[in-house]
């Protein structure tokens, strides 16, 4: 218990203080010890929904992890939850409803704090464009996985072996994705279709050049070994991005749940904490390792969750679902992987 209790501490602390802080806020904007009360929960909630929306993510970034330097290990972990924390859930939001309603990020702070409705009605207006490009790089990082010719190793062999084997063909992925595109496309309102086929092919756009950018680090020239240190630069911006676009849809739904952008800052910054040490415990203990299928189950999760952001633009889809989706997908993996090791314990 102690030892599992290490990777939590940091986690649990900020918790606490998060707690203290949207209690304080909510108190502060209502007047009242039940609106404080109301926050706190409201805070608590968003927490664990970041937690279950994130927890593919945490095994996605403990494979990355594993292959990168210590030294880059501990940047992510600090530099990457920093940007995370308050890039995407303070920052991130500001500059967008700036864009939106051409305001500089003060005056949209001040929005957010002084006019909360206003504020999540111009973050709202903006999701089918956030949903596309976050979709399009989810769905390219989930098929280029499944897509891998040498791929060896298959959960659910009937699906994963043909898809494979479809990797022979040059780029499937972003044709797979192209066409899902324009799918959804086709069932948006007349004014969004464009802005929603511009933000997935900018999506799929930064895939490939955060997957080039990586591929040239870790390509060594002739005369060269392979330095890691380049090679853990190209992981640790593939590892931000995937981030970003796994928060863009988390930050957006959100606002379904409270408009005031102090407490959803707390609530998935805290979440974000916890996904973090998830992640160390990963790496560290070396689970992925040990559980052959878990990391099918993660990108199975991640292109569910593509094509819920893509869905998501058409008919809302409660978090909820997302987050059990992703859970159950993660939880078959590691039951299947548990099997597995019975079954050849003594091979």
């Amino acid at each position: 218990m102690q030892t599992m209790m290490k990777y939590y501490k940091g986690s649990i602390l900020l918790s606490v203080l998060g707690g203290v802080c949207a209690f304080f806020i909510g108190q502060y904007y209502s007047s009242s010890l039940a609106g404080g009360l109301s926050a706190l929960f409201l805070a608590t909630v968003l927490s664990v929904l970041e937690i279950s929306l994130s927890f593919d993510n945490a095994v996605v970034n403990a494979i990355v992890l594993k292959k990168m330097t210590p030294l880059w290990q501990r940047r992510f972990l600090t530099w990457g939850v920093l940007i995370a924390v308050f890039g995407m859930r303070l920052v991130f939001p500001l500059l967008l409803v700036g864009v939106v309603a051409h305001l500089n990020p003060i005056d949209a702070l001040v929005m957010a704090a002084t006019k909360p409705d206003e504020y999540a009605q111009i973050m709202l207006s903006a999701h089918v464009s956030i949903a596309a490009y976050g979709g399009a790089f989810l769905m390219m990082v989930a098929l280029k996985y499944f897509f891998e010719e040498g791929k060896d190793v298959h959960w659910i062999s009937v699906i994963e072996a043909p898809i494979a084997k479809l990797g022979r063909m040059e780029a499937v992925e972003i044709a797979v994705t192209l066409i899902t595109l324009y799918i959804f496309s086709g069932f948006q309102l007349e004014h969004e279709k464009m802005s929603f086929l511009i933000s997935g092919i900018w999506g799929l756009v930064t895939y490939i050049a955060v997957d080039g950018i990586g591929a040239f680090l870790q390509s060594p020239d002739e005369t060269e070994q392979l330095d890691l240190n380049k090679a853990s630069v190209g992981m640790f911006l593939y590892l931000e991005v995937l981030d970003a676009s796994f928060s863009f849809d988390g930050v957006v739904g959100a606002f379904a749940i409270t408009n005031n952008l102090f407490i959803i800052m707390i609530g998935l910054g805290v979440g974000a904490m916890f996904v973090r040490s998830i992640t160390i415990m990963l790496v560290d203990k070396g689970t992925l390792s040990e559980y052959r299928y878990l990391e099918h189950g993660a990108f199975y999760a991640i292109g569910i969750l593509a094509v819920i952001m893509f869905a998501g633009t058409v008919k809302h889809i409660p978090e909820v679902i997302t987050g059990l989706l992703g859970a159950a997908f993660i939880a078959m993996a590691l039951y299947s992987s548990i099997r597995w090791n019975k079954k050849h314990a003594h091979s």
